[in-house]
């Protein structure tokens, strides 16, 4: 994802990231705060602990596995002592009976590796159901040329025409147009919209620009541009 200074706006929600991994922890934490969230972040139970007393948060965001502890404990503690916080858990335990097991003391449960735009959006869904949506941070729609994207609710607009997308299709077009006025190559691609780590020999993605050029190019100029041998992009606006 594309991560900058974004519009400045006071953080009406708080979130609680709880995860002992540098990195991902990191990631997490830019990502909210461009979206205007205000961010606590934890390492393990015992600073989660912590943080829910200085800070009480809307959401804790929990990985399972902490140095000290399972972050299901902190989720059931909060279910037992603050039910008002909305619990969402983060692990590599995907497993169904692990999945079903976390949706009984959790709002969400997320799989590792995630993206960090469904992570987003997974916030913002439990934060709807727990909080006015009146309060919560507004997300400013994508915009190229007669292009629009709706982030908050997943809708494509092109010349004022509503565009019904699959998830996959939105994903791939949203990437487009994050990268508009670059050429981003099959393998970025494969590697950002599908997770594919090494799938050169694929078709899915020629596939998939033929799905998206097939819904937009009704609606005015192709917008989809290709460079042989390099990758896809968008045409400047006129």
């Amino acid at each position: 994802m594309t991560v900058g200074d974004g519009p400045a706006a006071a953080a009406t929600a708080t979130v609680l990231v709880v995860e002992d991994e540098p990195s991902i922890a990191d990631v997490l934490a830019i990502a909210l705060r461009y979206h205007r969230f205000e961010v606590v972040s934890a390492g393990s139970v015992r600073q989660a602990a912590d943080a829910v007393r200085r800070t009480r948060p809307d959401v804790a965001l929990l990985d399972v596995m902490l140095p000290d502890g399972d972050g299901r404990e902190i989720g059931r503690q909060l279910r037992a002592c603050h039910p008002e916080i909305a619990v969402v858990l983060i692990t590599a335990r995907d497993a169904p009976a692990e999945i079903v097991g976390g949706l009984g003391l959790a709002d969400d449960y997320i799989t590792k590796p995630f993206n960090v735009d469904e992570v987003i959006a997974r916030i913002r869904a439990v934060l709807r159901r727990t909080r006015p949506a009146d309060r919560l941070p507004a997300r400013p729609p994508l915009r190229h040329a007669d292009l629009e994207l709706d982030e908050a609710t997943y809708t494509v607009r092109r010349a004022g025409t509503t565009v019904d997308l699959t998830p996959t299709e939105y994903a791939l077009l949203r990437f487009l147009v994050r990268n508009a006025g670059s050429v981003v190559t099959k393998e970025q691609l494969l590697r950002h919209v599908w997770r594919y780590e090494h799938a050169a020999e694929s078709t899915v993605v020629e596939t998939y620009i033929s799905y998206l050029r097939r819904k937009l190019d009704p609606l005015g100029p192709p917008l989809i541009t290709t460079r042989r041998g390099v990758g896809y992009g968008l045409a400047s606006p006129a």
